[in-house]
């Protein structure tokens, strides 16, 4: 299995390391071809403003959109911001992966980062980690067909439509590879069908 982090800006680099010590070959994206080996994507942390605009650059916008119809997606942070249907910001152009409305650093400036216990819940089954909020987006809507996956003080931070998932959160940060190890599985059940 393959899994493409996108390497343009960001928290790529602690993505391929959770996936490495899953055994899981990760792939870094810069271009529209790099996509082709991939059963999937992650989308790290970062700039949004900044990915925005090396995505135009790199003519890479056009080819997320059209590997997410088939392939499954994961974004943090800023990859969350990328996939909303819309963000509080008219200098992000997001993907429109997952019905959510979000405002970028929702949770307030640098300064105001914090960590959480979260409960998750992932396939029926709940387990609780460190969430990890730099700078993190606050999803501010929800369209009817995202399920949430966790939640703190009554608001989404980690949620799934369809294929795709994505968290307020940097779980990368963390020792905890269960997120990853989902959505790895996404992937492979996707390539299998």
């Amino acid at each position: 299995m393959y899994i493409g982090v996108l390497g343009l800006q960001g928290a790529y680099a602690k993505h391929f390391a959770m996936l490495n010590s899953l055994k899981i070959k990760p792939v870094n994206i810069r271009w529209p071809d790099e996509l082709e080996s991939c059963d999937g994507l992650i989308i790290p942390g970062g700039e949004s403003t900044t990915i925005t605009k090396l995505l135009k650059e790199n003519e890479l916008q056009d080819a997320l959109v059209q590997f997410a119809k088939e392939k499954p997606v994961f974004g943090t942070c800023a990859g969350m911001i990328l996939m909303a249907k819309s963000v509080e910001d008219s200098s992000v152009q997001t993907l429109n992966l997952i019905d959510i409305n979000v405002d970028r650093n929702g949770y307030g400036r640098q300064v105001h980062s914090f960590i959480d216990d979260l409960d998750i819940n992932l396939n029926g089954s709940s387990f609780s980690m460190r969430g990890i909020f730099i700078r993190a987006p606050r999803i501010l809507k929800i369209g009817d067909d995202v399920e949430i996956l966790a939640s703190i003080k009554q608001e989404p931070v980690l949620v799934r439509q369809g294929h795709h998932i994505a968290a307020s959160f940097h779980p990368e940060l963390t020792n905890e590879s269960r997120i990853h190890k989902y959505f790895s599985a996404l992937s492979t059940e996707l390539s299998i069908a």
